[in-house]
């Protein structure tokens, strides 16, 4: 039997909600081990001066715990 727990964070990018992921995955992998998924629950836009500067995603990454 495996048990997963899921964790909550956020992640930015200047290039794309799809780099924004990627970097949080690629973050999230330093310090979790086992990553099986990720649910992207929200994704905004800071915009300045009428153009989008930043895309930023909240996920919530999930993996497997040791036995």
């Amino acid at each position: 039997m495996s048990v997963a727990k899921v964790t909550e964070i956020s992640s930015s990018s200047t290039k794309s909600f799809e780099d924004a992921i990627h970097q949080g995955i690629e973050r999230s992998k330093k310090t979790l081990r086992n990553i099986s998924g990720a649910w992207i629950s929200e994704q905004k836009v800071v915009v300045e001066a009428g153009k989008i500067t930043h895309y930023r995603v909240n996920m919530r990454v999930s993996f497997v715990l040791d036995d």
